[in-house]
């Protein structure tokens, strides 16, 4: 690659507490041509904060598409940037595939320069297994998109982990409970590393009467991470519902529901109304 084109530094930046900036992100940030960020005005006050001056680009979920070309004739023209979020690793949850994307098949250097990210801040104190987890994001506004998409983890044996906002965070939980029953295992983290920091396990029954009861507790941004589904005699069982929508795509549903009944041992009335719900889907 010629040494006349830039590089692309992927910078993490504070979720909260500004001191949390690591000491090369503060290098990094300083030498570089620009900065590209999600909102200017907001990264621009810990930019501030942090005594440096650069001129930014606006990368946002919105103009991402067009920012990325604009990006990368900056980068090809020669000039070092660096791409940041509004809090937390850039790309997790957060604007800047496309720019990474096409970067990398421009052969243009993408450097990670690591640091906070609030999914792996909350797994650490969370007290739930650590070995294996599964990061879904934020989880869809709809609710039977949200119940969908939380049905096909019933069996997910690792920890689960989901953002949510404030505005959605008792509907989530409420999903969460029809889905996992009362009695699985959660964690929710709220604020982390500000001020009005809030870590607090209990059952999905529970955790959800307490934020329903406290107004406080539905405020701020949140992290849900909930435990694995435990292995059991049924772990190995037939997944039923996947064998149902297979049937369902060639045979009427009462035949569906009866030869799903035969192959897996459930019972009949069973079988054909589960086959109901999915067919209202």
């Amino acid at each position: 690659m010629s040494n006349a084109v830039g590089r692309l530094y992927v910078v993490a930046t504070p979720i909260g507490n500004r001191d949390d900036i690591t000491l090369r992100a503060i290098g990094i940030l300083r030498d570089v041509d620009r900065v590209v960020a999600e909102d200017t005005r907001h990264s621009g006050r810990l930019l501030d904060y942090l005594g440096i001056r650069r001129p930014m680009l606006s990368l946002h979920e919105y103009n991402e598409n067009d920012a990325a070309q604009r990006v990368i004739d900056c980068l090809l023209a020669g000039e070092s940037l660096a791409l940041i979020s509004d809090a937390g690793t850039p790309l997790i949850s957060d604007p800047g595939f496309p720019l990474v994307r096409a970067c990398r098949e421009q052969g243009i250097d993408v450097i990670p320069v690591p640091g906070v990210s609030a999914l792996i801040a909350a797994l650490s104190v969370s007290g739930l297994p650590t070995d294996r987890f599964r990061f879904e994001g934020f989880l869809p506004r709809r609710q039977q998109a949200r119940l969908t998409c939380l049905e096909r983890l019933q069996r997910e044996p690792a920890t689960l982990i989901f953002y949510e906002s404030s505005h959605r965070v008792v509907e989530a939980l409420q999903d969460l409970l029809a889905v996992f029953g009362a009695a699985r295992h959660a964690v929710l983290a709220r604020e982390l590393t500000k001020v009005h920091e809030t870590l607090k396990a209990a059952p999905l029954g529970e955790l959800l009467a307490w934020v329903e009861a406290d107004e406080n507790q539905r405020k701020g941004e949140f992290v849900l991470l909930l435990a694995g589904a435990e292995a059991d005699a049924d772990a190995g069982a037939m997944d039923t519902d996947a064998l149902l929508r297979i049937l369902l795509d060639e045979l009427p549903l009462k035949q569906a529901a009866a030869l799903a009944a035969r192959i897996s041992g459930e019972k009949k009335n069973r079988m054909y109304q589960r086959a109901l719900d999915l067919s209202r889907r």
